[in-house]
């Protein structure tokens, strides 16, 4: 395998202690298992500190997306941006995004990023009739470019459009809007008094736009928080990144109950999201949200007119058949039973009091004693066939 330098992203200062050296074991195990344990590598990319380096991320995030690494299109070429209708929006967006690329990066260095990264929407865009340019695609793109790299990224990012983004590069924000209205019936289900009192103050679902759509990189300053993420929504199903906004929000409950009740206040409040959030911990709980709350429970109340076909929950199947050598219910099942055994040691009754869910019924109970605040965080239930276990519907019911 190799020495391992210490982790760049998605692990606070300390250098490799025990516990990340055995957590790089096992990526590099389920990387040279043969076939590739998929299933491993989604957990590890959920768990505590994610896939700790950039150099494991150019290894693994082409596995969660099930892209073949030795068989990438060639880098693309100048001439796409002749005949793009989209090149000048494109090009001013790229311009504008001075501030995604690591301060100190000498000027000529990020312009040629800045090239590479319009070159790569192009081509993804020409190569993909069927989607459409939207504003803060360019947020996701230069993520990945700045990771693994002009070839692979073109590869990743083609794949992502397809799938995990394929809602939002829709001719219409429909499909967008339908997914934000997952948010409030999530928040209602833990917090009812939050959710009526942004009812109540009108606040809608729109401050969280431009979280969603480039799965939080447009808002967060600190790269490494942002990789972290994209790690965490990797490995899961499409609609995750609305589980964490909508954890974001619960944990802000105080300031937003301490809000003046109006719409324009509650906005500002939310869309101005904090820098030193307690990312691990959110991670974890949004995957919780997902098992205790799955979108099939929550179809009603976020219904909207959508065409199930063009929803990325429906291509979402293409990735379930990627790790069924390794079950993760089982994975999850093992880890819950570790997990309460540990809390039972350490917190005994304390936990079962900061379990996420405040419900209206009665009805969530006995899912808000799972506790499973796992850093798995069940999420992968959702990305192999066996998932569907807990939802048994649920293509035919999350966008009906």
């Amino acid at each position: 395998m190799g020495r391992q330098s210490p982790p760049r992203n998605g692990v606070g200062g300390h250098d490799f202690d025990a516990k990340k050296k055995r957590k790089v074991a096992e990526i590099y195990q389920a990387l040279n298992s043969d076939p590739i344990d998929v299933a491993t590598l989604r957990r590890m990319a959920i768990s505590e500190g994610g896939l700790l380096t950039d150099e494991i991320r150019r290894k693994v995030w082409p596995k969660l997306l099930s892209v073949n690494t030795d068989d990438l299109p060639p880098l693309p070429g100048k001439e796409l941006r002749e005949d793009s209708k989209d090149y000048q929006q494109v090009l001013l967006d790229v311009r504008r995004s001075l501030r995604r690329f690591p301060p100190g990066m000498p000027d000529d260095q990020r312009e040629g990023l800045q090239e590479e990264l319009i070159d790569i929407i192009l081509h993804v865009l020409k190569r993909n009739p069927q989607l459409h340019y939207y504003q803060g695609y360019h947020d996701i793109v230069v993520t990945f470019l700045l990771v693994v790299g002009d070839r692979l990224a073109t590869a990743l990012v083609e794949k992502l459009s397809t799938h995990h983004l394929r809602d939002f590069m829709d001719s219409t924000m429909d499909n967008t809007k339908h997914i934000l209205n997952y948010l409030m019936p999530i928040i209602d289900q833990v917090n009812p008094e939050v959710h009526d009192f942004m009812q109540s103050a009108e606040v809608g679902t729109i401050f969280a736009l431009s979280w969603l759509i480039t799965w939080f990189g447009h808002v967060l300053s600190d790269f490494r928080h942002v990789v972290r993420l994209y790690d965490f929504f990797l490995a899961c199903h499409p609609l995750m990144p609305i589980y964490f906004a909508a954890v974001i929000v619960l944990h802000r409950e105080q300031e937003v109950l301490d809000c003046e009740c109006d719409m324009a206040s509650v906005h500002h409040l939310l869309s101005q999201i904090p820098q030193d959030l307690p990312y691990e911990s959110l991670i974890s709980k949004a995957g919780d949200l997902f098992v205790q709350f799955p979108p099939s429970e929550l179809t009603k109340e976020a219904a909207q007119a959508a065409e199930a076909e063009r929803t990325a929950a429906s291509t979402f199947k293409d990735f379930e058949l990627a790790s069924v050598q390794q079950r993760p219910d089982t994975v999850l099942r093992q880890r819950f039973r570790e997990r309460l055994r540990g809390e039972e040691r350490l917190r005994g009754e304390e936990r079962t009091k900061s379990i996420l869910t405040k419900p209206r019924t009665n009805r969530f109970v006995k899912l808000a004693v799972m506790g499973l605040t796992v850093a798995l965080g069940a999420a992968a239930l959702a990305v192999v066939k066996s998932a569907l276990e807990w939802a048994p519907k649920f293509e035919l019911e999350i966008f009906p």
